[in-house]
């Protein structure tokens, strides 16, 4: 699996722009998931995080997982995006108990393609793009790395 065609952008990517199609392993082994493939089934909700096994990361990856039932109510899939290797995302969702699907941007091609990666730290900022079912972006946004999302202005967006 390759995303090479992507191309990096500076900012994070905006409202109506179209999303970038890609791949990325899950964090189940042999596992892989394509965002034109789930935008047939929902909106996707892209929950960019910096690293597994760290506080903030920890608290927006259970409210993922803890708010399941509204993610689906407004019709929409959530899913985590880092650059941590599958096997770690598999640990930490374990860890954590985990439901919803980790994707490993280990190449660093598709937080780079939605403006999301942190060159200092060589790993992806904290950030969430929605995307509708038509494969445009609704809503994005770059947040401080301390900042954890806001729950409702995510499901605002929706």
């Amino acid at each position: 699996m390759s995303n090479a065609a992507l191309t990096p952008r500076d900012s994070v990517i905006r409202p109506g722009e179209p999303a970038p199609d890609f791949e990325l392993p899950t964090q189940t082994r042999g596992q892989t998931w394509r965002l034109s493939t789930a935008l047939e089934r929902s909106e996707v909700v892209l929950c960019f995080f910096p690293m597994a096994f760290t506080g903030v990361c920890e608290a927006e990856m259970k409210c993922v997982n803890e708010e399941m039932a509204k993610w689906g109510a407004k019709g929409a899939t959530a899913v985590g995006v880092s650059c941590d290797s599958g096997p770690a995302l598999a640990a930490w969702a374990a860890q954590l108990g985990l439901k919803q699907t980790l994707l490993s941007d280990m190449h660093r091609q598709v937080c780079k393609a939605f403006g999301l990666y942190w060159p200092d730290m060589n790993i992806a900022w904290r950030g969430t793009v929605v995307v509708g079912r038509d494969g445009r972006v609704k809503w994005s946004q770059k947040r401080e790395i301390p900042q954890a999302f806001k729950l409702d202005e995510v499901l605002a967006s929706l």
